[in-house]
């Protein structure tokens, strides 16, 4: 017997040692262990007895091993303890077997449901509104899913579950995994999240208290955005989505020009970070923290997995610069071609958390015909205006009731109530609805269909008292981008003038740019619905004035016609600085004949990422490469082109008012989006130069679509999302262009 043969034959042979004590359990590309010993080390181990990985147990006794490759045989280790093989999974949406879905669900309370790799999530289950106690349905059902507190038994943090259970839908609200009281580990939009939105949809549809064994979704922002990368993995029992207050991407809020947003964006990020650690006194869900203070036993074991929470903030400050692999599969405008169901979105212009890019989005929804975009100006909430509700109701009851909408007393008597506890605003109705009148399904469904795929609704908040979510006028399109829009271009000129042709004679101002001479936006109220908050009738905006020598202006001529933007846009201007780099604000505001400004949209560029994106750039919506590669400093005391691309605006400007556009520093015209790291450093400054000239044309381009303007100016201030200030003309400082 040769030697290698013993060894072989005694290691068969040799006991395995103590039994494990710990659990291995396969997922998604991922391997995860409970009951381990706090700060022990672990191995994984592949069915080669080849080391795949290893790391320490975290302080609960969890582990997750990340990025393992499909397959069988896989083992973890400690010491000489081995735990039994486990099969780790692909990110296939089907799982091998069905058999996880044929769970039993309540119809009403809170409860766990389990998905594909074992991992249990915490739910809560509500009947419709007017459903009694021995109403067993069955019920048309929604699914809402987020990393918020949405299964807390007191009511879930900002679930809109009570809006859709008076329109007669039962609701299952959903914690993400590694949130709350869901088991697992958190990881921003990890394709395992997408999933576990297919396992619940499959487990809820089984249920035999949901209609027609079909569920749709719907929620807003965070609720909003889960729906689209559930949807992508296509599970077969969703019937529809219904998508409100979107990104297109996490650059767009998080990065915007390539320049981190230490406002809003970094601190939901922080709080994602809060939220996803094992509840106690100091993180995690206070809702949790009851839960296991009252006894709840699952809860309390699934936090063991929330010490293995993703580093987000490591991770955001890592992906400064564009990497396709890691931003295209968060970024929902890489793969919405992939939703196949009937789909409704509504999106703001001027949201102040997710930013004004939603609308790319549009365009690229190529799986589904049935598909209907709502787009305005307005705030974080306004995708449930009354002119929008009523539309998202129908679009729910006709493809997931498959019932035909009506007109609800119900719902048309809270409607006051719903908006005075929301917005803060008394007396807000909801219009009729020509589609609850139709006769029939059928007939309110051929209604809903011929409706145009893109609606606008213009003027929001200048369609009764001011500040009161009623569009000014609206109008419907086939598509987005417009057919027919025209790129129009607006040249900047010697004394801050702006014309439609390249300037005859050269020159250039100078400006100097001082991130920390205007602070952000000052928003003196909350930033919610409460007193003079953002999203009530009487918000307290403070939209303060550049100080003179940070900004360089340009405004038009007064128009001699109503001029309608609708689109993305740019400013394309030749600079020079005496920095190697420097972030860059363009603002567009309209300057009304009455001597008031409107803040419209802003756009941002860092300049060292300037180039442009040649595959994805369009003229009327550039795209900045933001790859590392690509970036290179700022040709210091030399003109340089630099494109700062523009957020989406819908916007009327009619005869007689100018078109003013503003660049200068980033921050202080948008309420709770900052830029704490922007260029040059804290206490540096930078001097820029502008070029007007026929060899260094600099310019505004707006796309414009065409139509006459159907209502008057809108009181100043009206617009929702859309400060109005006095208008100070600005004056710029000439320099040489050598």
């Amino acid at each position: 017997m040769g030697v290698l043969t013993l060894l072989v034959l005694l290691v068969a042979a040799a006991p395995a040692g103590a039994k494990a004590t710990f659990k291995a359990h396969g997922s998604v590309e991922q391997v995860y262990v409970t009951d381990a010993k706090p700060g022990a080390d672990y191995t994984l181990v592949d069915r080669n007895g080849d080391e795949v990985d290893a790391r320490k147990a975290g302080v609960l006794g969890g582990i997750v091993f990340r990025k393992v490759d499909p397959g069988n045989g896989y083992r973890v280790r400690q010491g000489d303890v081995r735990s039994a093989a486990v099969r780790v999974l692909s990110t296939r949406s089907r799982p091998q077997s069905t058999k996880i879905y044929d769970q039993t669900i309540p119809d009403s309370g809170y409860n766990y449901l389990k998905t594909r790799d074992g991992t249990r999530l915490a739910i809560n289950v509500y009947k419709p509104t007017t459903a009694t106690p021995a109403d067993n349905g069955p019920f048309p059902t929604l699914i809402e899913y987020s990393g918020y507190g949405y299964a807390d038994p007191s009511g879930g943090e900002s679930s809109i579950q009570a809006v859709a259970g008076a329109l007669g839908f039962a609701v299952v609200d959903v914690n993400m995994r590694g949130t709350g009281c869901s088991g697992g580990a958190f990881d921003f939009f990890e394709p395992l999240q997408g999933l576990d939105g297919y396992d619940v949809i499959e487990t809820i549809a089984r249920q035999p208290w949901v209609l027609h064994n079909r569920v749709g979704m719907m929620g807003i922002s965070y609720g909003g955005i889960s729906q689209l990368f559930v949807a992508e993995t296509r599970p077969p029992s969703l019937s529809a989505i219904a998508p409100l207050s979107v990104l297109d991407g996490v650059q767009t809020t998080l990065y915007p020009g390539g320049i981190l947003n230490t406002g809003f964006a970094l601190q939901w990020a922080k709080d994602r970070i809060h939220d996803a650690e094992p509840a106690s006194a100091d993180g995690g869900q206070g809702w949790a923290l009851e839960q296991i203070a009252n006894g709840d036993v699952t809860c309390k074991k699934n936090q063991e997995l929330h010490t293995e929470a993703v580093n987000l903030l490591a991770k955001i400050h890592h992906n400064q610069y564009y990497r396709a692999k890691v931003v295209d599969p968060l970024s929902p405008v890489t793969f919405v071609h992939k939703i196949n169901v009937p789909t409704f979105m509504a999106c703001q212009w001027t949201d102040e958390q997710t930013g004004g890019h939603c609308p790319t989005l549009a365009s690229q929804f190529t799986g589904t015909d049935q598909k209907w975009f709502t787009f305005t100006n307005g705030v974080h909430t306004d995708s449930l205006d009354p002119e929008t509700f009523n539309k998202w109701y129908d679009f729910l009851q006709l493809y997931v009731a498959e019932q035909k909408p009506s007109v609800n007393p119900v719902v048309v008597a809270a409607g006051p109530v719903v908006y005075q506890v929301a917005l803060g605003i008394t007396g807000v109705t909801l219009p009729d609805d020509p589609i609850q009148h139709e006769a029939t399904y059928e007939a309110a469904k051929a209604a809903f269909e011929a409706l145009p795929m893109v609606r606008i609704l213009f003027d929001n908040g200048a369609g009764g008292q001011p500040y009161y979510p009623y569009p000014g006028f609206e109008r419907g399109f086939s598509s987005l981008p417009v057919g027919g829009t025209k790129a129009k271009s607006f040249y900047f000129d010697r004394d801050g003038a702006m014309g439609a042709k390249p300037p005859k004679k050269g020159g250039a101002d100078e400006f100097t740019l001082n991130a920390r001479a205007r602070p952000p936006t000052d928003f003196s109220g909350d930033t919610g619905g409460g007193t003079n908050g953002l999203w009530t009738a009487s918000p307290s905006y403070d939209w303060t004035q550049n100080p003179a020598g940070t900004a360089a202006s340009y405004v038009t001529p007064p128009l001699a016609a109503d001029t309608t933007v609708l689109g993305a846009g740019a400013v394309e201007a030749w600079v020079r600085s005496s920095k190697p780099d420097a972030d860059f604000q363009a603002t567009v505001s309209e300057v009304r004949p009455d001597g008031k400004e409107t803040f419209v949209q802003s756009g941002w560029a860092r300049g060292s990422k300037r180039k442009l994106d040649p595959a994805r750039s369009t003229e009327l919506e550039p795209i900045l490469s933001l790859r590392k590669d690509d970036a290179k400093p700022l040709p210091v005391g030399e003109w340089t082109k630099l494109t700062i691309p523009l957020y989406y605006e819908g916007h009327p400007y009619r005869a007689g008012s100018q078109i003013k556009v503003t660049i200068s520093a980033v921050g202080g015209d948008q309420p709770i989006w900052a830029f704490k790291h922007s260029l040059p450093k804290a206490g540096g400054t930078a001097k820029i130069d502008v070029a007007h000239s026929p060899d260094m044309p600099s310019r505004l381009l707006l796309p414009v679509i065409g139509g006459d303007i159907p209502t008057a100016l809108p009181a100043c201030p009206a617009l929702r999302g859309e400060p109005c200030r006095d208008y100070v003309p600005a004056t710029n400082k000439p320099v040489s262009l050598r």
